[in-house]
């Protein structure tokens, strides 16, 4: 049973070309492919700006919000002034104190299932796991992940993609935790964006929801993605389960190769001020271009064997968390509860048994590429005696 389908659908348009058109619901995007040239374009705001609302994510996300995402959407120098905002809340995951709280919660969920019945990853492992981290990192009550669970895997997204409906269920949740904030201040995510100063002024209401909007929907899925590779590949490969219970110091670096492998966000959207050409496409002022990170992180000039999964990959500068000034605010805090998981794997069960599974794929007419699982279910197996 394969663990996660690792096929590269950018391979021939990124060797032949550097570049690949793509249809999304109509709108026709050149996808930047070469690794070199992602990282140039994610560096280069005045060429490809993300001072665009809606249009960051693709598709664009119109009709499930109605505020600008920020930090993201903006460009600098705007965009640094506010990520100065909430960058202690997303530096704390070098800390020591949270590191220890992140794995304690690992500990204690991995301890409710060793040895048990198997689990059903996606919903009743990877998603609490997500949600209860958020907590720690927005300094919330750990009873909010229940309602945050309840959302589901995607705060935007039903069966048939983008619904107004989740939209609107976020959009009325941070509403509530706003106004409470501003009534009975505290220490926590809301309360620090209610008392923020940007450029001598207080956050408007549609900023402070801008902020918590991205939060909550930048790194749900990406996260619970990329938990279930992690997972389903140690249950896949207990060789190298093995190799982490010897070499303990190679954790960091299978959680640096199972992000760039999953590279769960595959591409994130850009708008050209001026007309503009792309590995010779044509881009009009106003039109769009796709920073392809999945592609970037496959790039064989940058990295070998690029599609195998090498936990000792000694070189790996992916960009699965982006690049340039827009990088990932939560890519510490991903990082962390990654490495987390895969030492407690290790140190904790006596490996792990996988059952049945059914990839999940992000389909369009330019490609197709797994991006998770609609189902995930491993045994976590206890130690011998």
């Amino acid at each position: 049973m394969a663990d996660w389908d690792a096929s590269d659908p950018f391979a021939a348009a990124r060797r032949e070309q550097g570049a690949l058109e793509g249809d999304f619901l109509g709108e026709r995007i050149p996808l930047i492919l070469r690794y070199k040239d992602v990282r140039a374009a994610a560096g280069d705001y005045e060429t490809y700006s993300s001072d665009a609302p809606f249009r960051v994510p693709i598709p664009s996300e119109e009709n499930v919000r109605n505020v600008r995402q920020l930090p993201i959407e903006t460009d600098p120098p705007d965009h640094a002034d506010y990520r100065a905002i909430v960058q202690p809340f997303f530096s704390a995951p070098k800390r020591p104190e949270m590191i220890t709280k992140v794995e304690a919660l690992v500990g204690d969920m991995l301890a409710e299932v060793v040895g048990a019945e198997p689990v059903e990853i996606m919903e009743d492992f990877a998603l609490p796991l997500q949600s209860r981290a958020l907590t720690l990192l927005l300094n919330m009550p750990m009873s909010e992940a229940d309602e945050w669970i309840s959302w589901g895997q995607h705060v935007f997204h039903g069966e048939d993609g983008h619904s107004a409906e989740k939209g609107s269920v976020l959009d009325r949740y941070l509403h509530r935790q706003f106004d409470r904030a501003e009534q009975e201040p505290g220490d926590d995510f809301f309360s620090a964006l209610v008392n923020a100063d940007f450029r001598g002024r207080r956050l408007t209401r549609d900023e402070l929801i801008g902020f918590a909007n991205l939060a909550f929907a930048g790194g749900r899925d990406t996260v619970i993605a990329t938990v279930s590779l992690a997972l389903a590949h140690l249950a896949a490969h207990p060789d190298d389960v093995e190799r982490l219970r010897q070499r303990p110091m190679l954790v960091r670096s299978a959680t640096e190769e199972i992000v760039r492998i999953a590279s769960p966000l595959t591409m994130i959207g850009r708008t050209c001020p001026a007309n503009s050409d792309v590995s010779g496409l044509r881009v009009k002022a106003g039109d769009r271009v796709a920073i392809c990170w999945a592609s970037a992180n496959r790039d064989e000039t940058v990295f070998e064997a690029p599609e195998e999964l090498r936990i000792d990959r000694k070189r790996n500068p992916h960009v699965a968390f982006g690049a340039g000034p827009h990088m990932c605010l939560g890519a510490s805090h991903a990082r962390l509860v990654l490495r987390s998981l895969i030492s407690r794997v290790c140190t904790q069960t006596g490996g792990l048994e996988l059952l049945d599974s059914e990839a999940k794929y992000e389909e369009w007419p330019a490609y197709r590429r797994q991006t998770g699982f609609h189902s995930l279910r491993i045994r976590f197996l206890g130690k011998a005696e």
